[in-house]
């Protein structure tokens, strides 16, 4: 569809669409509240401003119920049929996982859900189950608030998602680059740093508190700590990388349990926060 059509929708027709983007019942209300909108730049905007801004804790907690479970591909095409155009593909590498990475899935699943009270949500589009599951491992150690928000800032990514699904448009392949993205490479054996977990932390009440959480690719890169055209507020930000795990893995022994670099954010520019590593030493500049 594109979005002129869109746009000559009534109220109550464009609404049916967009609830399948997002779960929350006020977010939509106070989305269509602001429709039409003047571009696909327009709607992600709004649709920021509202998520962020306007929602409150039971918003997003109603989101999260509009997910099946990671690795619950069956209710995925049964009791949320109705986003399943939208949805479908998300979980795409669960299909194939092995069985026992499934399980282990599943179980955790379980355990995170009895500890915080919803679902374990990630954006799971272009992820291995590997990567999801080490992810769902890593999480499940944060507190409530931490997991609040990371779960807020990957419902808006699925939500961002679905719109480029929804809205056929030239406009998407304008959309702002991440501003923050990040690469490790392991220069003791020229290599990327992979299956390291990165946190995104700011102070919420003189507490660092992370504010969101990924996995770097095989590349050693992470490119979706923050979702398109998301910009952070000016002020004091840290990026941690947790190297121990990092090393044990590769069989090394590092010195390094964990590199921490702090930096400032002042304005929308893209923030590139490169981390060269190897066992006794750590260097990082401001890239491009």
């Amino acid at each position: 569809m594109e979005l002129i059509s869109f746009n000559k929708l009534n109220k109550t027709e464009a609404g049916k669409i967009l609830q399948a983007c997002c779960g929350s019942s006020t977010w939509l209300k106070l989305l269509i509240d602001k429709f039409p909108f003047t571009d696909e730049k327009d709607l992600i905007k709004k649709a920021e401003l509202v998520w962020y801004n306007e929602c409150s804790k039971a918003d997003w907690l109603e989101a999260f119920t509009h997910h099946p479970k990671i690795g619950d591909t069956k209710s995925l095409a049964e009791k949320f049929a109705d986003t399943h155009h939208l949805a479908a593909g998300e979980q795409d590498s669960v299909n194939t996982a092995p069985q026992d990475v499934i399980e282990q899935l599943v179980k955790l699943n379980t355990d995170y859900e009895t500890k915080f009270g919803f679902i374990f949500i990630v954006c799971a589009t272009g992820k291995s189950a590997g990567e999801m599951l080490r992810l769902l491992q890593d999480r499940i150690s944060n507190s409530y608030n931490e997991e609040l928000a990371i779960a807020m800032g990957e419902q808006y990514k699925i939500t961002i998602l679905r719109f480029q699904k929804l809205f056929e448009a030239d406009t998407w392949q304008t959309l702002t680059a991440r501003q923050l993205t990040t690469h490790v490479l392991n220069t003791s054996i020229g290599q990327p740093g992979q299956n390291i977990t990165i946190r995104l932390k700011h102070l919420v009440d003189g507490v660092w508190q992370t504010m969101a959480q990924g996995v770097t690719n095989a590349d050693g890169r992470l490119a979706d700590l923050l979702a398109p055209e998301k910009i952070l507020s000016v002020g004091n930000y840290k990026i941690v990388f947790d190297t121990a795990n990092y090393f044990a893995a590769n069989n090394l022994r590092g010195f390094y349990p964990e590199v921490e670099i702090q930096f400032t954010v002042s304005d929308d520019s893209h923030y590139h926060i490169p981390l060269l590593i190897n066992p006794f030493g750590f260097s990082t500049y401001r890239g491009s």
